[in-house]
């Protein structure tokens, strides 16, 4: 039975160049036994599939991929591809498995018995069970929703194997598929043929085309698609027509894995071309070199933007997977292009569009755009890409923007949306998880489950006329026994808990897992609605409504979203001394006490920061945008503790005003310089001054470099003007000594 129905499926997707799914559900050695009997019957042979679960299956004899290491499959083809979901269901996993399936290909998925399905308890439901919750905490909202989807959605066959009963047989019975656009060579190309022949549609071959525009510098190119519609591949066969022409080229993403596909390409056209360098090994795919000398290299994003200018092509794979502030690092390369998914748990292409396009567009880069629609590993119309979409929420979406064009804070009502209901909604859930993917690169279908299901975590939205506007979601932390703090303390970690578990391991504070608050794991507003105050205004309603010690943030620090986060009451407690291997930034975390106990713990975290950060700035974040220094500084609670001897201020005010020298003393000028940027009464000194303070006195910067990067004439003239920020700090901050030196000097 199980073979016939795979068979028949089979032969209905190589047909119609689709793919289709057979669900097999009931016991787990049942399931496995079946799918073995499916693989046979279909006639998929072990080498062209992969067995995504968490233990080796005897009754299959493929290779094996745990759920959370699926991204190995990104990038890669298979004729099939069986998730077992008996020891966990990971959305993610789901999503990448999925879509490593190729046209004419099976995906299997093993389940327990529907029915029962949403109510077990599995390994991924452990992840969601963090302190004090566990797995039976967790409910089973997601899981309800998937099994929804695969007994209403075309494609999508439904075996008992308990009871040997086919529930749906997944056949559609298409129509002829009609044969894509050729892709044809451009009468005036540079690029070898070869590349060109090697595309698969006229849409990648379009693509190819708009690369080439990038051999003249000073010029950008987007290239945004669905998943499986070849722009990786284009990107990597771009990649090695410049490598054969000998250009150096950089590839960064997320992971390398998100690039597998870019070097792949770049590769095999260079070896049709007798192009590939004797030295590429395979045990070197993080870059491929070409006889000509050119070369294609993986680097992490953060690497990238230090090494971009000096690239003939920077490729960004997976742009919309990175924030906004690290893309921006890429416009000064001489050519970049950035390629991004529309629709997909790598990134939004919307958020990307929306936040990033802009400053491109403003850059000084002359900006083309391609776009890609014409599946390539399966033809239009894939009802599983269709029914991916839709139980991933792939292509939720906020509501359109007319919908909330005229939304204001006192337009808007406020609500806690309960997951019961959301599953309840699809509307609704469509709406608040779409705001979040189109906001947030870092959304993936992990988050949908989460949103429906962990117990830790809540959903708070503005609506307009009942449509999504604002959208928060928070999660509960703190509240630790003893012994879990002491754990803590002496090394443990503590998943879920991200403020007291840096402020227990790293700050040495055992009582910071005392009290109980909120986190703001992520907050949208939507775009046609943004800079009116929607974001405090769903802020200011948690507020009045949950009974915490503190509501917390954590995140990337750029200058704008400090900035947001202490007008709002947050104080930064928390600066990272190194970079986010997937931003490149620097991560800060801030308070917001509500109550008494909140605000010690607030209090004391922001003196320990203002004692110590004097100390990192000079060594460890020397580097660090001054701008977001101030902002961090600025946003304590805190001001720093300016008390000067008598001796000390004479040398303050000498060197200011007369012969003395800030080197033979500099903790002395630092304390000055920390006290006014923690100062929030203090207006003493511009934003170009106070960047000076920063890099010079705090970061102990080169002059030379200074002057360059603030717009001196010359390091006398930047001396000068530090000179001038501290006759100012002294006549706010000096004593009666510092103006007695000063009257010495100045008449």
């Amino acid at each position: 039975m199980t073979a016939d129905l795979a068979a028949a499926l089979r032969d209905e997707a190589r047909r119609a160049n689709q793919r289709r799914l057979l669900v097999l559900a009931g016991a787990h050695e049942a399931c496995r036994s079946a799918a073995r009997e499916a693989l046979a019957g279909a006639g998929i042979d072990d080498a062209a599939t992969t067995l995504v679960a968490t233990r080796e299956g005897a009754a299959l004899g493929c290779e094996r991929v745990a759920p959370k290491n699926a991204d190995a499959l990104l990038g890669t083809t298979r004729e099939c591809v069986v998730l077992d979901c008996h020891d966990e269901c990971r959305p993610n996993a789901l999503g990448r498995a999925v879509g490593a399936v190729d046209g004419g290909g099976l995906f299997v998925l093993l389940t327990p018995p529907l029915d029962d399905w949403p109510d077990r308890r599995d390994g991924f439901d452990a992840t969601l069970a963090v302190t004090p919750f566990d797995a039976d905490d967790v409910a089973g909202n997601f899981r309800s929703r998937l099994v929804e989807t695969l007994r209403t959605h075309r494609g999508i066959a439904i075996v008992d194997v308990d009871t040997g009963t086919v529930e749906r047989d997944g056949r559609t019975d298409p129509s002829p598929q009609s044969p894509g656009s050729a892709p044809s060579v451009p009468v005036d190309s540079e690029f070898p043929r070869a590349a060109y022949e090697a595309c698969l549609t006229a849409d990648q071959a379009d693509c190819l085309d708009a690369f080439e525009r990038l051999r003249t510098p000073g010029n950008a190119l987007v290239v945004e698609a669905d998943r499986g519609r070849g722009k990786s591949s284009a990107a990597g066969l771009a990649a090695g027509a410049f490598a054969a022409a000998g250009q150096r080229v950089v590839v960064t993403a997320p992971g390398f894995e998100s690039a597998g596909a870019v070097f792949e390409r770049a590769r095999s056209l260079l070896g049709s071309i007798d192009a590939l360098a004797g030295s590429d090994r395979d045990d070197r795919p993080h870059r491929v070199d070409a006889v000509s000398g050119g070369q294609v290299r993986f680097e992490s994003p953060s690497v990238a933007v230090e090494s971009a200018a000096s690239a003939d092509l920077v490729v960004v794979d997976e742009a919309a997977a990175l924030p906004v502030d690290l893309l921006e690092g890429f416009l000064d390369t001489p050519a970049v292009a950035f390629v991004t998914t529309v629709h997909g748990y790598e990134g939004a292409g919307r958020g990307f569009s929306v936040r990033f396009r802009g400053r491109l567009d403003d850059s000084t880069l002359d900006v083309a755009e391609s776009r890609l629609d014409e599946p390539i590993r399966y033809a239009a119309g894939d009802p599983v890409e269709v029914w991916a979409f839709r139980a991933l929420c792939l292509d939720a979406r906020p509501p359109v923007d007319p919908l909330v064009t005229d939304a204001t804070p006192g337009t808007v009502t406020y609500e806690r949306l309960d997951p019961r209901g959301l599953l309840a909604d699809e509307h609704r859930l469509r709406e608040a998880f779409g705001l979040l993917v189109a906001a947030h690169y870092r959304t993936e279908p992990n988050d949908l489950a989460r949103l429906l299901d962990a117990p830790n975590v809540s959903v708070h939205v503005l609506l307009q006329e009942g449509h999504v506007v604002s959208v928060a979601l928070l999660a509960r932390e703190g509240g630790l026994p003893a012994d879990r703090r002491r754990a803590v303390y002496e090394g443990s970690r503590i998943k879920g808990h991200l403020l007291p578990d840096v402020l227990t391991s790293q700050l040495r504070d055992e009582g910071a897992g005392v009290t109980v608050g909120q986190r703001v794991l992520r907050i949208a507003t939507h775009d046609a609605a943004r800079s009116r105050g929607l974001g405090s205004c769903l802020l200011d309603s948690v507020r009045e409504r949950i009974e915490t010690d503190w509501l917390g943030v954590g995140y990337g620090a750029t200058p704008e979203l400090v900035d947001f986060w202490r007008r709002n009451g947050f104080s930064t407690v928390y600066l990272a001394t190194t970079r986010n291997e997937r931003s490149g930034e620097h991560s800060v975390l801030m308070l917001d006490p509500l109550t008494d106990d909140g605000e010690a713990l607030r209090d004391r975290h922001a003196q320990w920061f203002v004692e110590r950060v004097g100390g990192t700035l000079s060594d460890s974040l020397r580097e660090l945008d001054p701008d977001i220094v101030r902002a961090v500084l600025a946003a304590t609670p805190t001001t720093a503790d300016h008390d000067c001897s008598p001796y000390e201020w004479r040398v303050v005010a000498s060197a200011a005003h007369g012969p003395g020298l800030a080197k033979t003393h500099p903790h002395v000028f630092r304390r000055v310089a920390l006290a006014h940027l923690t100062d929030p009464g203090s207006t003493a000194l511009s934003a170009r001054e106070e960047r000076l303070l920063v890099m010079r006195v705090l970061q102990s910067r080169p002059t030379s470099v200074i002057a360059a990067e603030l717009g001196y004439d010359s390091q006398r003239e930047c001396l000068r003007g530090l000179g001038d920020a501290y006759e100012s700090l002294i006549e706010r901050y000096g004593d009666e000594a510092a103006r007695a030196e000063r009257a010495r000097y100045v008449d």
